[in-house]
């Protein structure tokens, strides 16, 4: 594991019952796109998902390459909500936090595009091991 970036992420306790809940209560894109991370399935990365971090709750994170994931569906199509992701994901970005970002439907209907994006920016932002 490259220790260089692992580090802990400020969270707010009180977050914890409601990423607990998200868990719970997946979308199926989330729980499609999940099957293909948890245990390190993506190039033997440790994601988590409905990862608490500051004030916010991200899809999915792997803090050994800070890298958040996020499927925008039907909740974040209004002006509103897209203003308020952005808003979250550049104070998420200032913790050196990078996103990537996966519409709903594009998770359900082209999952082996979505994974290929994810191997691509993973094989680009993980320093090689020479």
């Amino acid at each position: 594991m490259c220790m260089r970036h692992r580090k802990n992420y400020p969270y707010n306790p009180a977050l914890k019952e409601r990423a607990r809940e998200l868990r719970n209560n997946s979308t199926l894109s989330e729980v499609l796109l999940w099957n293909e991370l948890k245990n390190g399935k993506m190039k033997g990365k440790d994601f988590h998902r409905q990862k608490p971090i500051m004030d916010y709750i991200v899809d999915f994170f792997c803090p050994e390459i800070a890298m958040a994931i996020e499927i925008d569906g039907g909740s974040h199509d209004n002006e509103n909500a897209c203003c308020n992701d952005r808003g979250r994901q550049k104070k998420i970005e200032e913790l050196r936090t990078q996103f990537l970002r996966f519409n709903d439907v594009g998770v359900k209907r082209n999952m082996a595009g979505v994974l290929k994006v994810i191997e691509q920016w993973i094989d680009e932002h993980t320093p090689s091991r020479a």
